[in-house]
């Protein structure tokens, strides 16, 4: 019988050897060895998130310390694009500590690091990545969330909701908007007719969020949206309030 290793354990030597493996044609003088090691020595002890980001850090110290030239090796390790809503955290959970590296060094490099959580939501998730730069520069993360909510790429238009959740689960709180939601309602706006099953159960989790937050606001939108011909629009309020039931 073959051994199964948990999630946790899988961020440890072997994915430094993978990501050795990916790194090295691009950037030769990555030091293979030492970063294999420190990986291997480094994760004993810590939890899964943390393991995550012990990785990024080790990628900090064995790459480039200029961003630009840093996230421009990392992006170039990526595969194909993903083509199904899923298997983000199947066949791409790899790509993990290169999103909390962004989320750790690239906050003083806002379109380059913009650009980098796009390429790598559309193989795993910059769902987290994204959410220290809406805080640091929320005008233009919402400018740009609006832009991917418009996008033909399924993964950039959920990425357009499922980064603004306020109680986004594995996160903490988003509490930018809290108080006046309405530009992030803009956005979801956008996505309430979306037919793609993955953008739906995003907005609709995410305004389960927001009934939570700000209830009487998101009250008033679902609402409105329950009147709607749409049958993607009545999924997403009933998903939205299957938890939480909006007063009548």
């Amino acid at each position: 019988m073959t051994q199964r290793i948990s999630i946790t354990e899988q961020f440890g030597k072997s994915l430094a050897i993978l990501l050795a493996e990916k790194i090295l044609p691009v950037y030769p003088d990555f030091d293979r060895p030492s970063f294999i090691k420190a990986v291997d020595e480094g994760v004993i002890g810590k939890t899964y998130t943390q393991r995550i980001i012990y990785i990024a850090e080790q990628l900090f110290e064995h790459l480039p310390k200029d961003f630009a030239k840093a996230i421009k090796i990392l992006i170039a390790t990526l595969e194909e694009e993903n083509p199904n809503e899923t298997g983000m955290f199947t066949h791409y959970w790899w790509i993990m500590p290169i999103a909390k590296y962004v989320e750790l060094y690239g906050i003083d490099h806002y379109d380059l690091s913009i650009s980098a959580i796009a390429e790598i939501t559309k193989r795993n998730t910059g769902e987290y990545a994204i959410r220290p730069f809406i805080r640091k520069y929320p005008d233009k993360c919402l400018q740009q969330m609006e832009v991917w909510a418009k996008s033909d790429n399924f993964h950039l238009r959920r990425l357009a909701s499922e980064g603004l959740r306020p109680k986004l689960p594995w996160s903490t709180k988003l509490d930018t908007f809290s108080n006046n939601p309405e530009p992030v309602f803009q956005i979801l706006e956008i996505l309430r007719d979306d037919e793609i099953m993955f953008v739906k159960k995003s907005v609709g989790n995410h305004l389960t969020d927001w009934l939570k937050v700000n209830y009487q606001l998101t009250k008033e939108l679902l609402e409105k949206w329950q009147k709607s011909d749409s049958k993607h629009t009545k999924w997403i309020v009933k998903r939205a309030t299957r938890k939480i039931a909006i007063d009548s």
